[in-house]
């Protein structure tokens, strides 16, 4: 009796401690946050092969390593194992580590993180990161929540960027990038999903020099800003690579891809063929030294070779096509072969010369992942459909379609663990694909 006590008293002593930092560090929101399952290990999440730990995936390129799933569906669609709708507003996608999930949405008047149970998609705990912003597009967060070791960093769409505890939502630090770095908001607000390299998250606010920056992502200190860059933010994520021993973060502004030295966030290179004035979106495709950078908006994708020159990487143009203009449902790279939707237009590239092998409009435009050598594609009109990853022709084994919930279906799918997860607004459904 004694221990049941002890135990409640320091359950209830955490809830008080948690629920008045979300009431300090954001006056007027719902206090939200619930204490974590006490089963869940005290300082780590477990880590494994089945893990999607951050947006499009372990390296950030919408590849999934599962196998052994289904190579075609039954018409009505996979068997789904579970499915929530409490997850408020939002457009993110999700990140997976051992048995949770974690994603973003909304509750109340505040722009949240859900920690889930992978299990059955029951609620772990929540947390308040700042104010909900409403925009004509859609409200709430656009982002994806980056899992590291037990840590979980979160952008909101007002520029809230926030470290928390994976176990239990509680705080580590915080602080928002717009106000500290002098950044404004994007029309379509803020997208990106921050990226861990090494001992940092970078993130990219797009202040008067200080276009992207490096955070100590223990403590939220600055490690460098990229001081040479003065463009507002793009909606796109960072990405890193290294390139001839340096290592390099790229990604797009609201005016060029851009490419900054992940040492001390030097501008190495900016290249403004792939861009345009209205809304770079895609995530940035990296391989073999080459990066690929494409927009929508009438303009194009670019593939650029890089090379390393006395400690910099300098970027020089290969090619440029009309034939993906990918919007904002990123592009996969498989087997030397690019695959994206060029506007409404599924399309399959080749990498390396960027000649065009086949396009299909039948799902619509939308968004994809890849995995076990097929495409999951899901369009913004609410299809789900599944292809393979075939650079000769289009060839569909399945489709359905789910519940319209009132704006365009935007997050990105994940396939992982032999399941398919969709998240549309304030729904996340789970559907078993692994083959039997």
């Amino acid at each position: 009796m004694k221990h049941n006590r002890l135990f409640t008293l320091s359950l209830a002593l955490s809830s008080v401690l948690i629920l008045g930092w979300l009431s300090v560090q954001f006056e007027g929101a719902p206090s939200s946050a619930k204490i974590a399952d006490p089963a869940l290990p005290p300082n780590a999440v477990p880590s494994g092969p089945s893990d999607w730990p951050q947006w499009r995936g372990p390296e950030r390129n919408g590849l999934s390593k599962d196998t052994g799933l289904l190579k075609q569906w039954p018409s009505p669609g996979p068997q789904q194992a579970w499915s929530i709708s409490n997850l408020g507003e939002g457009y993110g996608s999700i990140a997976i580590k051992g048995d949770r999930i974690y994603v973003q949405g909304t509750t109340g008047g505040a722009s949240a993180v859900f920690c889930l149970n992978r299990a059955d998609g029951k609620a772990v705990w929540s947390a308040a990161l700042g104010p909900k912003l409403n925009e004509g597009r859609g409200n709430g967060p656009r982002s994806t929540p980056t899992v590291d070791n037990d840590r979980v960093y979160a952008l909101t769409e007002n520029g809230d960027l926030a470290c928390l505890r994976a176990r239990d939502g509680s705080p580590v630090w915080r602080k928002n990038i717009l106000k500290e770095f002098g950044g404004s908001n994007p029309g379509w607000l803020i997208s990106e999903s921050p990226l861990i390299d090494g001992d940092r998250v970078i993130v990219t606010p797009g202040g008067r020099g200080a276009g992207i920056v490096a955070l100590d992502k223990m403590t939220g200190k600055e490690v460098w800003r990229t001081k040479e860059l003065n463009e507002e933010a793009g909606y796109s994520s960072c990405i890193a690579a290294d390139v001839g021993g340096v290592r390099t973060i790229m990604n797009f502004t609201s005016r060029a891809a851009v490419g900054v030295r992940a040492s001390d966030g030097k501008l190495m290179w900016s290249h403004s063929s792939p861009a345009n004035r209205t809304a770079n979106c895609s995530t940035p495709v990296f391989a073999d030294n080459k990066v690929f950078f494409s927009s929508a908006y009438g303009t194009g994708g670019a593939l650029l070779g890089l090379s390393a020159q006395g400690g910099e990487v300098k970027a020089q143009e290969l090619y440029f096509t009309k034939d993906m203009m990918n919007h904002h449902g990123g592009m996969a790279l498989v087997n030397g072969y690019l695959y994206g939707f060029s506007n409404a237009t599924l399309t399959c590239i080749e990498f390396a010369t960027g000649k065009r092998m086949w396009v299909n409009r039948s799902v619509g435009k939308g968004s994809l992942t890849y995995a076990d050598g097929m495409l999951y594609l899901f369009s913004e009109n609410n299809t789900v459909g599944l292809a393979e990853a075939n650079p000769n022709a289009y060839v569909e084994k399945g489709r359905f379609s789910v519940a319209d919930q009132g704006w365009n279906s935007w997050a990105h799918p994940v396939v992982i663990g032999g399941k398919l997860y969709i998240r549309n607004q304030g729904t996340l459904t789970s559907y078993d694909v692994k083959a039997r």
